[in-house]
């Protein structure tokens, strides 16, 4: 039995006025309203997107 490592993200700022890119990120993460919360399964390419969007997000 293989337990995987997860990550929690929170939306703290709104993607409005940012890129259609930052946008997407933040709606490929699963967050939908400011202070929505989403687990997340902890991979590179997660990683990749939480790093992109740094500036909207909080890792809890």
């Amino acid at each position: 039995m293989t337990t995987q490592q997860t990550i929690k993200v929170q939306l703290i700022r709104s993607p409005i006025g940012c890129q259609e890119s930052h946008r997407a990120t933040v709606r490929g993460l699963g967050l939908r309203k400011i202070r929505s919360i989403s687990e997340l399964v902890d991979t590179p390419e997660v990683r990749g997107m939480i790093n992109k969007i740094s500036y909207l997000i909080k890792v809890l």
